[in-house]
């Protein structure tokens, strides 16, 4: 009987995995949690074959989860299931220790596909991730390559200050820069970041200076 943890704070979204779950793997035992505290406490209550684990969940939202969740059982398979952008953060947490990463908007085949390649000891990426390895497989870069060396000291007054929540207006004074100034600051940053809001700004930012801010 295969027991699996699903920790996503959307209720949908777990009815709909478990539903999928239940379709594939008989008297398949099913938990769910709706936080990271919730589901390290599952984590250290029993045993779970599988862990299904929404990147921006209440608690989380960085590559620290991973050692969490090892922490407590090495041996479990971790399938990240996410809204963001898989070609920007997929292979970073692979590489952090995940078994396979998932995008929420995935075709019920696609997810089918995913946990049986999971639990059948075997990582899972979709096809353009797998492209994006192997070019830089086939491409080696500097180790020390990171998004934020690209950043201006200005910038990254900005992006210390948009990363804490500060409003547009906020910044323009605490700066004393003009508005339009900062808007500026602010596409220069999304620009050379890669992202495109806020959230995955916040998320990039963690995976490359999880101190900063």
């Amino acid at each position: 009987m295969k027991t699996v943890l699903i920790a996503d704070d959307h209720t949908i979204v777990r009815l709909g995995v478990l539903l999928i779950i239940k379709s594939m793997f008989l008297n398949a035992q099913v938990i769910e949690a709706e936080t990271l505290d919730q589901a390290i406490t599952q984590l250290e209550s029993r045993p779970f074959d599988l862990l299904i684990l929404d990147i921006n969940i209440p608690g989380g939202n960085n590559l620290q989860m991973i050692d969490a969740v090892r922490l407590r059982q090495p041996d479990i398979k971790i399938l990240m299931f996410s809204g963001y952008e898989e070609q920007l953060f997929a292979l970073n947490y692979i590489q952090a220790g995940a078994d396979g990463y998932l995008v929420k908007y995935s075709s019920e085949e696609q997810i089918r596909t995913a946990l049986r390649t999971v639990m059948n000891n075997e990582k899972y990426i979709s096809a353009a991730v797998k492209d994006q390895l192997l070019s830089r497989l086939q491409q080696p870069r500097p180790a020390a390559e990171n998004p934020l060396n690209s950043l201006s000291g200005r910038e990254r007054e900005v992006l210390n200050l948009l990363i804490k929540g500060s409003s547009m207006a906020k910044i323009a004074a605490t700066l004393h820069l003009q508005l339009t100034t900062i808007s500026t600051y602010k596409t220069r940053i999304f620009e050379k970041m890669g992202t495109a809001n806020i959230v995955e700004l916040i998320e990039k930012v963690k995976l490359y200076n999880p101190n900063m801010g």
